[in-house]
Order: C-alpha cells, then structure tokens, then sequence
C-alpha cells in the first residue's frame, strides 16, 4: 500500500543467536538512504503492426497519428507511428505534475514536440486510462489476498469450532444441522417446562422455587455483524500509567432533530473547507517576510456565514488561521480510515493530539466512511507543562468528492454552536471553527495533502519563553499538524515495509515491527507524561532559573511502566543554535557519550538499527551501555528513536532488559514491557524584528534560536502510596539544570570549533 522502502547496507540471514553474543558485538553507523517507492515505469503503448483498428481500439492506442489516404489501395487505412523517446519522456513529466492539462497547456506542448494538439490530448487520455488500469489491479491483487486470508481465517475457525466440547455435557456444542432459531425455540419451550415442574414442586414443600433463568446472568446476542470494518496494520492505543479520565458531559447527545440540523451544517462546513483550501488571494494574503499565509477577517466574514454563530467576535478572542499544502507517503483511502478512528488518529499525532474519543457516531456513511458524521471530543497539548492544553468537542464530518475530474477527500471539523451551550469547557476556552484537510491520491500512491486550521482562542498569558511560539501559529497551526503527518507517515511506510534490510541483531521481521511498536509506544508515553494534559497538576521549583522548571507524580500500578510513584521534573530553556545543531548533538550515541550527565560515563554503542525516514536521523537504535565488562550479566541496553521534521525534534529513550529485548525479538507481545522514557523535545525559533526592535525570550535579544525541552522520569518509591520528600526534589532538579549546563556547554564548543577550523582554513 505504501510501497517499498530501501535502505543501504544489510546483514545477511536471519540469526538466532545466544543473549552473551547478542548485544557484545559493535560497528559504526553507515550513512542510510530511504527511498520508499520506486518511480513509475513510463508505460510506452505496443505497436499494432500495422493491422486494422476499428471502433474502441483507436481511442486505445498509445500513439495516434494521422489518417493517410492512397491511391494504390482501395481501403482506406491508418499509419500510426510511435513517439519518439524525447516527446514521450516530455509528456511523462507533464503528467507527472499535471494529468489533466488545459486546451492552453496542450497547445503549447504541441508545438514544442511537433505533434498535434488532438494527439496530445489522446495521448493524456490513454495515459490516464492505463494509469488507472494499473492502480485497479494493485487493488484487485490487495483485495485478492484479503479474501484468501478471511476465507483461511473462516475455515480454521470452522475447524476449532468442530472440535469444541461443551463443558456441561461433554458433547458437541451445537449439533450438526441444527439452527441457531431452533435452539432458541427448543430454549424457550425447556424455559417453561423448568417454570411448570417448579411450580409443582413448590406445592410439595411450602415454598417458592427459584428457577434457574434467575439466577442465570441474561444471554448473549449471537450478533455477527460487529466491527465489520477491517483494517490492514492495526495500531493498538498505547498503555498509559492510568487510564485517561474525559470530561463529564454525558447529557451530550445528539437528538434527532439536531442531527438533521448537523448534517446541514456539515456540508455547509465541507463547502468552506474546500473554497479555503483553494482559494487564494483575496482570503489568504502571503506575508513577504515571512512567507507564511495570513487569513484575510474581513473577507472570510464576507465570503462565508456561519448558520449558527450568532456570537460577534470578541477582543478577548483571538483568532489563530494557517494553512498549508504537502505530499505524504500514504494513500488517501488509509488516511481517511486513520482520520475515523479515534485511537488511530492519537497514534498518527502523538506530539500533537493527546486524548480523543468518538463520542457519538451520527451518520455510519457508505461503506463506513464516506457521509461518516461523528461527534468527537479532543485535547491537545504542546510536549510542556507551560503551555496550556486545548479541549474542544466537534463534529467530524468525511466526504468523498470530484472536483474537476479529480477525487478528493474531504475531512472537516466544526464547532457544537447553538446544539449545546452547557458544555464543561477549558481553560482557556477553545473554539475550534472549521478546520480540516483536502487529500487527493496522486499516480505513485502518496497523498497531497492541503491542510487548513482555523479556531479561536481565549486570549490569556501564556510563559514568555512559548509566548511567540503560540501566539505565532507554530504550536497548534496546519504547518506543524502537516509536518507531523509527513514523518509519521514515512514512519508508518517504514513498519509496513518487508524488504528494508535492517542493521544489527534483529532477527526477523517480525522481531523488527515489535520493537518498532515498542518504540511507538514509548514516545506516546513520553509526549503525554510531560505536557499538561489529563489534567496533571505541574509544580515550580521557586529556585529554578527563569522559572521554567515544572515537576509532578503520579501513582502507576499497571503494565507498561515501572509499578509505583513516579516523579517527572521538565525544563525549557532558549538556546542561540539552530534546532537541527541541538538535535545532531543529543542524537548521536558518539557524541552524546560526551554529556556526563547523560551516559555516567559509560559509552554507547549501537548494536540494531532501523531507519523509517528519509532523514538519517529519523531512525529507531538499540544501544548497549556499560561496555567494560564483557560478561552477559553486566549488559545494560537503551531503546532509543529520534525523529526530526520542519516543526521540531524528539529523541527519547529508556533503558531496558537483555530478557525484555530479547522477549519483543522472538515475536512475543511487547506491550508488558515496562517502559520509563526521558527525552528531548527541541523546537525551532525564528523571531522576526519589527522597525528594528529586537524581541525577547528568556532574557536573550534575539532572531534565531530553538527551544530545548528535557523532560525526566524516575521511579521515587516502588509503594504507589508513598510520598515525596524534599530530598529527591532537589536531586531531579539539580540533575535536570546541570544536563541543560552541558548541552549548552557542549553546543558553545562545537560552535566554537568550527569557527576556529574555518577561520584557520582561510589563513591557510
């Protein structure tokens, strides 16, 4: 579905090997290169050998040519020559970005290739033709295996079924040839047999006799129908230390009136969300020094009234608009099925959306998808506890659509105003307007993805160190949601993928997936246990620089994370480096041994590597600390992932068990594996200078920089009861200052360093 994903360098044959030899053996990194699907083959159309074409087959043909009349025979008949190499590699790369080109764009191609603007517009038409002749039977072949393997399901089920014993009498469960309907007319007929023989017996002994249909619970329904939908690499929602506690707003549903009302609304809200995503000036202006596009008010209130919203704006609202447009290795079928379904859009943006559950479902739509109306409720969070999460409810509509000879998807959120005005809202109010994205398959099987955010907000302070990363659109606006979406989709391509020749002790494929689940469900755990979401109640240390530092506990008793009270400590501090500077340094086992805080003086070094991005920092890596000692027992081994994309980084990790790695290689169930991830989350800064004025953050006259936010866990006590002390405040808290000491210290040196080396370079 996403194609294959290459990367250079491989470790021939699939090993099983013993836990002493597993994790002793070292190598450096090779540079990698992901490329996940290959181009398209140019389809060049076969000669017909000069035979008659009549009817069908000369629209069929890959290259028309002219009718030529002679004189010689009676027939008249057509002489059709190929194009040359030169014409067709120019008209494939036309269709590459354009398929469907205007009378203009072929009159101009036609005079650069000296054919006729109708062959050219037949050539188009065939080329699409085969195009979609060959994506139909990739799906044919996906939908092949699909029914072999629910059909090899369906027969070993029928199998294990024959071979049931009832537990009460020792025999078949249900007899051959006997139908669920005469089982329960034969039920209900022995129900009033047992009622009848009761009341008799009552009458003996005095008393009332139970029947069993009392103290039995009430029976199942036999429904088949349940969960029809299926989909093809689920991903199961993480395990969190404790399960999340939503909103209480169960008044909320929706009536019947209110749903026809809602459905109104929806295609109201799918018609601004495709007008926004295609329009340009007027509605959205391009800022020059920026370059980003802003949301003209004015025009919007004039080009779209909202039925409900009766409220003006008003100055305590603020009013955050972003759009922006890329192409994403997935396809737009997979994207809409993430977009339905709650757990899997939590798994898609982990960084971004925290918590969200389909509350009612008011329309199912065609084949579960397309008319799909749900009622949804979601908060999101920026990975610190300075910023404050967004809690909304909305309704989520999905259509499929064609514009312009072009199918499209459209997914759009819009806000509850004027169904209920009771709701149980946050602070600060959250007011998501309508928002969404367009997704249009393209020929190699990605999705362009046009990506529109439009919400207003209650206008609070915010700390000043995020104050312009918010207030800029950067921490909630289409740019990141897009940026997220391009890197877990390339991380996504990379699970699926089977021919992606890994470095290191991974033994298997399937070894590989699980330690990439694992790997995904450490960064969910992270990303959530150091932001404010779930209502988690930060404190700040009083001593602690520029007030940035911000600590917690909770109590954890279930799998998935060390059982006890866990203390979490996060701090965010500016740095004058480049965000890619800060995340090469912390990312690189080699480099990061330099950190004393960080390695206690142990080196690292890798024994598996997985690349899933096309960035060579985009990689899953399994470390081995404490290489001194080259006994087996004294192996102490570190999970760790490092993603980057144009909004931010993230590297995370957490130590683990020779027994637990070894558990998840052998295909085993990784999610009992106790995980506690520290990490970096490194954004970028680029603040822009008005009339000369220099702005500040965090006490710096700046222009550029990044923000680096480290985030610790430690397991205080193995009693969840247990409380605090002081002692271990201090601890975490002079741990987390003298780690951010270094990373600064280490950046200054490496700045310092190149300069020096250029400066020599140019003496020399």
């Amino acid at each position: 579905m996403y194609g294959d994903c290459e990367a250079i360098s491989s470790m021939g044959g699939n090993l099983v090997v013993s836990s002493e030899t597993l994790f002793t053996s070292t190598f450096q990194n090779p540079n990698f290169s992901y490329l996940p699907l290959e181009p398209l083959p140019p389809m060049i159309p076969k000669e017909e050998n000069g035979s008659l074409l009549r009817g069908k087959e000369e629209m069929k043909s890959g290259s028309e040519s002219e009718l030529q009349e002679t004189t010689e025979q009676p027939l008249k008949k057509k002489r059709y020559h190929r194009h040359t190499a030169h014409q067709i590699q120019e008209l494939e790369a036309v269709f590459k970005e354009c398929p469907h080109p205007d009378d203009k764009q072929r009159m101009k191609l036609s005079q650069e290739l000296g054919l006729k603007p109708r062959q050219v517009k037949f050539w188009f038409q065939n080329r699409r033709t085969q195009m979609k002749a060959q994506q139909d039977r990739s799906e044919n072949v996906i939908l092949r295996a699909e029914n072999d393997s629910l059909k090899s399901e369906f027969y070993r089920l029928q199998a294990e079924l024959s071979k049931l014993v009832c537990p009460n009498c020792g025999g078949p469960p249900v007899p051959g040839g006997v139908s669920f309907d005469e089982l329960r007319i034969e039920n209900a007929r022995l129900g009033e047999e047992l009622e009848r023989v009761c009341a008799i017996a009552s009458r003996y002994i005095g008393r009332p006799i139970q029947t069993m249909g009392a103290l039995m619970p009430p029976s199942l329904e036999l429904d088949m129908n349940i969960n029809t939908r299926q989909f093809l690499e689920p991903m199961p929602p993480p395990i969190l230390s404790e399960t999340p506690s939503y909103p209480d707003n169960n008044n909320l549903i929706l009536m019947e009136e209110e749903k026809t009302i809602a459905m109104e609304l929806a295609m109201s809200a799918t018609d601004e969300l495709v007008k926004m995503c295609r329009t340009n000036e007027p509605l959205w202006v391009r800022n020059n020094e920026t370059g980003k596009e802003v949301l003209n008010l004015d025009e919007h209130s004039r080009m779209f009234h909202w039925p409900l919203n009766l409220k003006q704006r008003s100055s305590e609202f603020r009013t955050e608009a972003s759009r922006d447009s890329s192409v994403v290795i997935m396809n737009s079928i997979t994207l809409v099925d993430a977009f339905v379904d709650a757990n899997k859009w939590m798994e898609l943006f982990p960084s971004l959306v925290a918590r969200a559950k389909c509350v009612q479902v008011i329309s199912q739509g065609v084949s579960g998808t397309n008319g799909c109306l749900q009622l949804m409720y979601a908060e999101l969070h920026v990975l610190s506890p300075l910023v404050p999460t967004r809690e909304a409810y909305f309704l989520r509509y999905c259509q499929q659509q064609n514009v312009e000879d072009e199918t499209h998807w459209a997914i759009v959120d819009f806000p509850l105003d004027g169904f209920h005005n009771s709701l149980q809202t946050s602070f600060p109010l959250y007011k998501r307007r309508p928002s969404g994205c367009l997704i249009q398959d393209m020929p190699n099987g990605y999705s362009r993805v046009t990506w529109v955010e439009h919400a207003e907000i209650e206008e609070k302070p915010i700390h000043q160190i995020f104050s312009h990363f918010v207030h800029s659109g950067m921490a909630f606006g289409a740019n990141r949601w897009l940026a997220v979406l391009e890197r877990q989709c390339e991380r996504i391509a990379s699970l699926m993928a089977t021919n992606i020749p890994d470095i290191g002790v991974i033994p298997s494929p399937e070894a590989r997936k699980n330690l990439m689940r694992l790997s995904q469900r450490m960064i969910r755990t992270f990303c959530v246990n150091i932001s404010s979401c779930s209502g988690q109640v930060w404190t700040a240390v009083p001593d602690s620089s520029d007030d940035t530092v911000r600590i917690t506990t909770r109590k954890v008793s279930e799998a998935g994370q060390p059982n006890g009270l866990i203390l979490c400590a996060v701090s965010t501090t500016w740095l004058p480096y480049p965000h890619h500077h800060v995340f090469d340094l912390l990312r690189d086992e080699r480099r990061r041994a330099q950190l004393e805080v960080l390695s206690n003086g142990n080196a690292l070094h890798e024994v598996a590597h997985i690349a899933n991005g096309s960035h060579p920092g985009n990689c899953i890596s399994l470390l081995r600390i404490n290489v001194s000692s080259n006994s087996s027992q004294h192996v102490d081994l570190m999970l760790q992932e490092s993603c980057t994309n144009k909004s931010g980084s993230l590297i995370v990790y957490s130590t683990v068990g020779v027994d637990s790695v070894q558990l998840a290689m052998s295909g085993e169930d990784p999610s009992c594996i106790p995980l506690l991830p520290l990490g970096f989350f490194i954004t970028p800064m680029e603040l822009m200078n008005d009339g000369g004025c220099k702005d500040e953050a965090n006490g710096h006259n700046i222009t550029t920089g990044s923000l680096l936010t480290v985030g610790l866990q430690v397991l205080a006590s193995t009693i969840p009861s247990a409380k605090i002390n002081l002692s271990s405040i201090a601890a975490i808290n002079n741990h987390l200052c003298t780690t951010v000491q270094q990373i600064s210290s280490a950046l200054s040196n490496n700045c310092i360093g190149s300069c020096n080396e250029g400066d020599n370079g140019k003496e020399k």
